[in-house]
């Protein structure tokens, strides 16, 4: 349930017509429950200092702008810092949105600034009374939603490198290489995040961690194997994508190559050419057949001669 003091407040286990946490003053503390934040809202900062009897390092984790994804044990909880593609209309996925959990036994407390689609599905799911029972399988529902959600967005940059390899091997333009630098940024950007987000879920599987079942295990096991397999593919994506803009980067080299040869080849017919046109072209006393009616045609057929010249040396030598 929204409120104007938190934007989801909902108890584990409870039924649907009394799991909505409506306002914190009448919060149970004996249920376990769930309570989502925007940490830059006004209150906030406020009920947490004040009254969620939080350790003051785990607050300020959870109000903190700069996040790295992790997951650490403290006291008897754990605290967790995940990311998600952002997936907001006209914005850019690898804008990765990141969470902050403090889990425990018996509560999660959540903050973010942006929206998270995972985490209102969760909210969705509460209201219809089919919402995670214990905040363990929460934290599990939680990551498998966020990594489950990037599949759509590396399948995106994958098919577009796939594009454009097909567009190298029909034609080479400089287009081609500014989208290959974007995706290159792209897959940067978002392996950059889901690294770090890795080794997080690898802690949560260690033994220290104790929260969680044998079944949550499993479930955690098989997203971090979906996160792991994800990270593979932009690996294989980040080098394909290398191959191409270095396979385009040559074409459009052979192509400039190509057009300087031909330029050079008619440099080189008509330097010869040149030289005696402008030979003949000085006026000054003594020109060869300046008082020949027939000079300007033999001198028209021997240019035509030297260029044909020119041309059986050219081909002789395989110079073109």
């Amino acid at each position: 349930m929204q409120s104007e003091q938190f934007i989801y407040g909902y108890y584990f286990g409870a039924q649907t017509s009394s799991n909505d946490i409506h306002q914190l003053e009448q919060l149970q503390n004996d249920k376990p429950y769930w309570l989502h934040f925007d940490y830059k809202a006004e209150g906030t900062s406020k009920w947490l200092q004040e009254q969620s009897g939080l350790n003051q390092v785990v607050i300020d984790a959870l109000l903190n702008d700069e996040t790295r994804p992790r997951a650490s044990v403290f006291n008897d909880g754990i605290l967790i810092s995940l990311r998600g593609v952002n997936l907001a209309a006209n914005s850019n996925p690898e804008d990765m949105v990141s969470i902050r959990l403090w889990f425990s036994k018996d509560k999660v407390i959540s903050t973010r600034h942006r929206t998270l689609l995972s985490v209102k599905d969760i909210a969705n799911d509460f209201t219809a009374g089919e919402g995670p029972k214990t905040p363990a399988q929460f934290v599990s529902l939680l990551a498998e939603r966020l990594i489950a959600r990037m599949s759509e967005t590396i399948e995106e940059i994958e098919d577009k490198v796939s594009e454009i390899e097909e567009s190298i091997l029909l034609s080479s333009n400089y287009s081609l290489r500014n989208e290959l630098s974007d995706l290159r940024r792209q897959i940067i950007s978002l392996r950059r995040y889901l690294s770090p987000q890795r080794e997080a879920m690898q802690q949560l599987l260690s033994e220290k961690v104790t929260l969680f079942s044998s079944e949550e295990k499993i479930q955690l096991r098989e997203t971090t194997d979906h996160l792991i397999r994800f990270i593979e593919d932009l690996d294989s994506i980040k080098d394909r994508a290398a191959v191409s803009q270095e396979e385009l980067s040559n074409r459009l080299a052979e192509q400039m190559n190509g057009r300087m040869y031909v330029l050079s080849i008619v440099a080189a017919i008509f330097l010869p050419l040149g030289f005696l046109t402008g030979m003949l072209g000085i006026n000054v006393g003594g020109i060869p057949g300046a008082d020949n009616e027939y000079a300007f045609a033999i001198f028209a057929l021997m240019l035509g001669l030297i260029v044909s010249l020119q041309i059986w040396v050219f081909k002789k030598n395989k110079w073109f």
